[in-house]
């Protein structure tokens, strides 16, 4: 996988969560959603992008915008349910106009120091 004008990425951690709107607005189904981090990634919540896969190329996934976040540690907001598990979720691709659209979250990364950073507290999950 290659992500435009991105040099590092890392994938989520099976430990997050997510929070779904109840009363969601007629957008695109994730700008509804804020993400829960686990309270070892707060640091990277500005570095957490929704990534879509390019018409040109499969292999290429450009970022569509960066993902609403919170901590673990933070208040649930009033008027979302949840938390719920992030996979099964994000396992399936999105059906849209008959032709299937593959999104994924990702930590985008220009540096590679702020990823090994976020990479080694990936690796660092609790037991």
């Amino acid at each position: 996988m290659i992500v435009q004008d991105t040099n590092f990425f890392c994938d989520m951690p099976a430990d997050m969560k997510y929070l779904r709107d109840r009363n969601p607005p007629q957008n695109f189904l994730e700008q509804n959603m804020i993400f829960v981090l686990p309270q070892r990634l707060r640091k990277f919540r500005k570095n957490l992008f929704h990534v879509r896969r390019t018409d040109a190329d499969a292999t290429v996934y450009a970022p569509l915008f960066q993902v609403r976040c919170m901590t673990d540690h933070d208040p649930l907001p009033e008027g979302y349910d949840g938390p719920f598990d992030v996979f099964p979720f994000y396992t399936n691709p999105t059906r849209k106009r008959r032709r299937t659209l593959d999104y994924y979250v990702l930590f985008l990364f220009q540096d590679k120091l702020s990823y090994v950073k976020c990479r080694d507290a990936l690796d660092d999950v609790p037991s």
